[in-house]
């Protein structure tokens, strides 16, 4: 199942700098036709819509980098992240739908639940052998 989550992580980080470059993008067309108008009121106004649209795309693609970063290191807070951004993922059809239906799917198993307390299925805790009981003393 670690592999899975490894693969969750890096979906969740290159979705979040995708977002980044197309909030970058965004900006930048936004700005420019402003520009391009040449009208003062225009540059003002497109200038202001573009950092509104802009950092709420950064705003909403910076929770997955760090959920992945986090699910990179088996970080139990970043599961709890992972999962929130996987319902809130749900909607957004096809590819939130996918990615949140398998963030669920591979982040709500129990072995993943072992792996985020710091234990692999090889490494679980062994049930301890019961003591030899001593022999009585005679008498």
């Amino acid at each position: 199942m670690d592999t899975h989550v490894k693969i969750i992580a890096w979906l969740y980080i290159g979705l979040g700098i995708l977002g980044i470059l197309g909030a970058l993008i965004a900006f930048a067309a936004i700005v420019g036709g402003g520009l391009i108008s040449g009208d003062e009121t225009a540059i003002r106004i497109t200038t202001i819509v573009a950092y509104f649209i802009g950092g709420f795309v950064v705003l909403i693609s910076v929770p997955g980098i760090v959920a992945g970063i986090g699910l990179l290191s088996f970080k139990s807070w970043a599961r709890v992240l992972a999962i929130i951004l996987a319902l809130l993922n749900l909607p957004g059809f096809p590819i939130g739908t996918f990615l949140g239906i398998y963030s669920l799917w591979a982040l709500l198993d129990s072995e993943s639940s072992r792996l985020f307390a710091g234990m692999t299925i090889e490494s679980s805790p062994p049930i301890p052998p019961t003591p030899p009981s001593a022999p009585l003393p005679p008498g």
